[in-house]
Order: C-alpha cells, then structure tokens, then sequence
C-alpha cells in the first residue's frame, strides 16, 4: 500500500513507530555518555581537579540528564496513554521532546570534548574543541536539515506525509 492510501490510524502508527525507533538510537549513545561522566567522580584523579573542570562536568552532567529525560519521555507517555486514542496527542509532544533533548544531549557531547580537550591539552586549544564540536552538532543535527527542510516542497497540498510535519 502506498503512503497516499494509508488511513489516518496508519499514518499516525507509522508516524509514531519511526519516531521510536529514531529515539531508540539517541537514547543507547545518551545513556552511555551518562554512565561514562558518572563514573569520572569516582576517579582518583577527580580530587585533584580546578573548579572551572568541576564545573564543567557537573554542567554537562546536568544537560545529559536532561537529554535522558527528554529522549525517554516519549516512551512513557506511550505507556501512560495507551490505548486511550491519544496518538496523535503522543506524537506531537514526542517531536518536541525529541528535539530539545536533541538539543541537551549535543550541548552535553559538547561539554564531553571541552573536558576531554581540557583535560588532555587544557587552555585554548580546549576551548576550541568544544566550540568546534558545538558548531559539527548544531550544523549536522539541527542547520542542515533545517535548511533542507525550507527546500522541501512536502506542505504542498496533496502530499502524503503533509500531515506528518509538526
């Protein structure tokens, strides 16, 4: 069957399977990242840290937590609305999640190479690893295919997915 002879519960269980199995992916490298910044306190090494490192990592702790939440929260509200004819409702507000916590989880891949970079080589060249793993993500994950997106031509009337677009 084609997209354009789907129904409208089709559509939206289409809809809401991609978005699952998009999330499934963000969520595995998240949750790994999580661990691994935990897990840096508890080196011996950590003691001996500047407060600015400190801070760092605690800040990008904080933005990976919140990418955890965000990217697992559509999950949740599937469980929670199941079977209550709320997909629709499910969907939209899994979009937004998962760009915000898209959005969290490269500010905290960002502050993972500036500690890396600070720890390994410190000063400038530190600072310039984040800033360029800040603009690779907000380039490869958010510019780009906004600006593909203003090439597309799905809103136009008649196109299968238009509904699709959130």
């Amino acid at each position: 069957m084609s997209e354009a002879e789907e129904s409208e519960q089709e559509r939206l269980r289409r809809n809401l399977n991609e978005l699952l199995q998009e999330l499934r992916v963000a969520q595995a490298g998240v949750q790994i990242l999580f661990g691994f910044l935990l897990s840096i306190v508890f080196t011996d090494r950590y003691r001996d840290i500047d407060q600015y490192v400190r801070v760092t990592h605690l800040v990008t702790i904080l933005f990976a937590a919140a990418s955890v939440a965000l990217l697992t929260a559509p999950a949740a509200w599937h469980r929670v609305l199941f079977r209550r004819g709320r997909r629709e409702d499910i969907i939209e507000i899994a979009h937004r999640f998962t760009l915000v916590g898209l959005g969290t989880l490269a500010a905290a891949m960002t502050g993972t190479v500036l500690l890396l970079g600070e720890v390994i080589v410190g000063g400038w060249p530190a600072i310039l690893f984040g800033v360029v793993a800040g603009l690779a993500f907000a380039t490869l994950w958010f510019l780009l295919p906004l600006r593909e997106r203003n090439h597309d031509s799905i809103d136009a009337p008649g196109h299968p997915d238009a509904s699709d677009v959130l």
